[in-house]
């Protein structure tokens, strides 16, 4: 059963005084709301299928353009942690029942802090997507080497696609480009670029990681809900110390590897990632409380 695409609705929520997050909705709101919350880089649009089958098991998916992103308004200068997982409780608080918050990278962070850190947003579950506290600092510089390094934009949708596919050598190419407009804007120089506030990436945007995991290792202990971690097996962010350094972290943690994905889980292998999330929340946080 498919989710009738017509019943999308577009959302926004003031985060903060002038600071709007745009999103859609799909479902009856009615369901319990599953926050859906993408990866640094991305745009709301990578889980459009994924809240179509939330959707069509009574869910009420929601998806965010985070802060800086797609839609959503860039706010110079505020692109720490602590912005994005504000942002989370003032979008989570309007909801009449707790939210289940998915996660990838970036959003899955931001939950995490959200739900974990005062003042906590009561979550029902929580779905971390190729995220854990101890990310591996060679990977993490791959990730943030593309966005730097592509910042500057292109000349055409091939040229994006070229730039994509020499990140992403294991995935096919798709025939048809088309796909990439969904994170791309046209400037008024008539150039390509990311959806993404280029302040988002620059210096002065820097984490300290390791204050970061020692934030994120204390979240996860002081959650009281249930926490899926879907990783990729050929993930460059998760490697299997972060796995079993997370595993211990509390009693109520699930994991879940889906063997050939990188760290773009859902759109490696998007079926075998929502058929995880799908049955985990069956279990834990059912779309009727």
């Amino acid at each position: 059963m498919m989710a009738d695409t017509a019943s999308r609705r577009d959302l926004a929520y003031e985060v903060a005084p002038g600071v709007f997050l745009r999103g859609e909705a799909y479902g009856a709101a009615s369901g319990r709301p599953v926050l859906l919350l993408h990866g640094g880089g991305q745009t709301r649009a990578s889980w459009r299928g994924t809240a179509e089958a939330l959707a069509a098991r009574g869910y009420y998916a929601v998806a965010l353009d985070l802060r800086g992103h797609g839609d959503s308004d860039w706010v110079k200068g505020f692109y720490q942690l602590d912005d994005f997982a504000a942002d989370l409780r003032a979008a989570g608080a309007g909801f009449d029942q707790a939210p289940v918050l998915v996660g990838a990278s970036l959003g899955g962070m931001s939950a995490l802090l959200a739900c974990g850190e005062p003042p906590r947003l009561d979550c029902a579950a929580l779905v971390l997507v190729d995220i854990a506290p101890r990310i591996d600092p060679e990977g993490g510089r791959a990730v943030h080497g593309f966005m730097t390094g592509t910042v500057a934009g292109f000349d055409t949708l091939e040229a994006a696609a070229d730039a994509v596919a020499a990140y992403l050598p294991h995935r096919e190419r798709p025939p048809n480009h088309s796909g990439l407009l969904r994170n791309l804007r046209q400037g008024a120089d008539a150039r390509f670029y990311w959806r993404w506030d280029p302040d988002f990436v620059t210096p002065r945007a820097g984490w300290d990681m390791e204050d970061v995991r020692r934030r994120l290792e204390a979240a996860v202990a002081a959650l009281h809900a249930p926490v899926l971690m879907v990783h990729g097996g050929q993930s460059e962010i998760v490697r299997p110390r972060a796995v079993a350094e997370f595993t211990a972290l509390s009693g109520d943690i699930e994991t879940a590897e889906i063997a050939q994905a990188r760290h773009m889980v859902a759109g490696d292998d998007n079926d075998a990632f929502r058929e995880t999330l799908l049955e985990f929340l069956s279990r834990k946080a059912p779309a009727q409380p």
